[in-house]
């Protein structure tokens, strides 16, 4: 039996002897990909920066030169809108899901998204089954044997914006 444990503590100390280095191996490749990601983040951001410089140098040579044909004033003006013309293009194809360009993807003029942009619940409320007031199944059709609706019931409230007494096209 002494043989015995004499081999399993060498089993022991061979065990975590591996995991020594395997851990030491792991931590070393992970020091040398986070110091490459860190010089490649930081060629980024010295891009950035050099590119922020090259536009403030392109908005003031364009703003100089308006100048020498408008008052300053106006010169500074076109140089705002064209910058605010070029970020909002700019941001409209950063969006993702933008391959028709920006004001597409609403509900407007095309159909409704599947999810919200957060992704967090459903974008609209559901459909009721029956229209606001019906009185039947799906298409708000009375039911057989139901008496119709008076015409002498209340009046609906007038909508706002609208005049009641004015004539109406009827054309």
């Amino acid at each position: 039996m002494d043989r015995m444990d004499h081999l399993e503590h060498l089993d022991k100390h061979l065990v975590d002897e591996l995991a020594q280095v395997a851990r030491e191996t792991v931590r070393d490749e992970l020091r040398e990909q986070t110091r490459k990601q860190r010089r490649k983040a930081t060629l980024y951001a010295a891009s950035g920066a050099a590119a922020l410089y090259a536009g403030a140098a392109l908005a003031l040579t364009v703003g100089l030169a308006l100048a020498t044909g408008l008052p300053d004033w106006a010169a500074a003006l076109i140089t705002a809108v064209l910058l605010g013309v070029v970020a909002y293009l700019l941001r409209g194809a950063a969006r993702p899901g933008s391959a028709h360009g920006p004001g597409h993807g609403g509900a407007l003029g095309g159909t409704a998204p599947s999810a919200p942009p957060n992704g967090l619940g459903v974008p609209y409320p559901p459909m009721p089954p029956a229209a606001p007031g019906g009185v039947g199944g799906t298409s708000g059709a009375p039911v057989a044997g139901t008496p119709p609706p008076s015409a002498t019931g209340p009046a609906a409230p007038p909508r706002e914006g609208v005049d009641p007494a004015a004539p109406r096209d009827r054309g």
